[in-house]
């Protein structure tokens, strides 16, 4: 694949969503459309370097699994690969239905890599401005995409080019359609990524011309990110991966460091979901190797 970096991590992503509704079951998240956003010969090239990487991953599992690929596929995927993914994706839409039920017009997806919502619900087309915000390259990628599956950008899809950890200003969302009304913001698989300032001022400048009760949902790693190894050794994989990959984890919190940095922001924290309660929630009586990933949070947090 010729394509940037950022594009190659959303494929990837998409590739974990696509690989989840067509292999797993029962679905911790249904992305029927991710699969249409990825060439076949992208599937089997992603496909082929997560089996060929099984040595890395686990030599025990690579000797015991060497005569078959899927199940090395599998693995590697449920065990590594998609548990952060499909959890985080499920909560944030979950959160989301909520408040559009409750009237919310307006989400702000930054970070929004190859994400799906507004394609899955074409009902929410009249009712709900979806502004995507990511960098320019991801985001043309995204739109040949959506161009070569012959699926239609749905009026209420907004698209803001920028890297929002460096770029990002008030003025300059505003001028991309954002409206000063309650709206609900997602920054998922992006803290772990930037140093604790950075995400203070990312957050505060979403939030510094929206009103009260607008939110935010996102995920983070717990104080224990450096020095967990999780299963299989899972979580120093991805740290490991990430640090490979030329994009280092940066960031872990204690919880009170992250309810500081939110209330600093204006915000107070409205659910957190340990772990142990992403397990109970979304993986709970699995008979396959999906299971909550170790040091990994949600929060969902509103402005005062």
């Amino acid at each position: 694949m010729k394509q940037n970096e950022s594009s190659i991590t959303s494929l990837i992503s998409a590739f974990g969503r696509a690989y989840h509704c067509q292999y797993d079951t029962p679905l911790i998240f249904n992305d029927f459309i991710a699969s249409a956003l990825i060439t076949p010969q992208e599937f089997s090239d992603i496909s082929n370097n997560m089996v060929r990487g099984i040595h890395f991953f686990n030599p025990d599992m690579a000797h015991q699994l060497k005569d078959d690929p899927e199940k090395v596929l599998k693995w590697i995927t449920q065990v590594q690969l998609s548990p952060i993914t499909l959890a985080r994706a499920a909560y944030c839409e979950h959160v989301l239905l909520h408040e559009v039920a409750l009237g919310l017009k307006q989400v702000v997806i930054l970070g929004a890599g190859m994400d799906t919502f507004a394609l899955r619900h074409p009902e929410l087309e009249d009712t709900l401005d979806i502004i995507e915000v990511d960098y320019p390259a991801t985001q043309q990628f995204k739109k040949e995409r959506l161009n070569q599956a012959e699926l239609t950008i749905p009026d209420n899809l907004h698209f803001v080019p920028m890297d929002f950890t460096r770029e990002l200003s008030n003025d300059s969302l505003t001028l991309e359609g954002l409206k000063k009304r309650k709206t609900l913001a997602s920054l998922l698989g992006v803290s772990y990524y930037l140093p604790k300032n950075d995400l203070f001022n990312v957050i505060r400048h979403v939030f510094a011309s929206l009103p009260t009760g607008s939110s935010i949902v996102l995920d983070y790693a717990d104080e224990h990110l450096f020095e967990e190894k999780g299963l299989f050794n899972r979580v120093e994989n991805m740290v490991k991966l990430a640090a490979m990959g030329g994009e280092p984890m940066q960031s872990g919190y204690a919880y009170a460091e992250m309810e500081a940095l939110l209330d600093e922001a204006g915000l107070l924290i409205y659910e957190h979901l340990t772990p142990e309660a992403i397990q109970e929630q979304f993986f709970q009586d699995r008979t396959d190797h999906l299971r909550a990933f170790e040091t990994i949070h949600f929060i969902h947090a509103v402005k005062k």
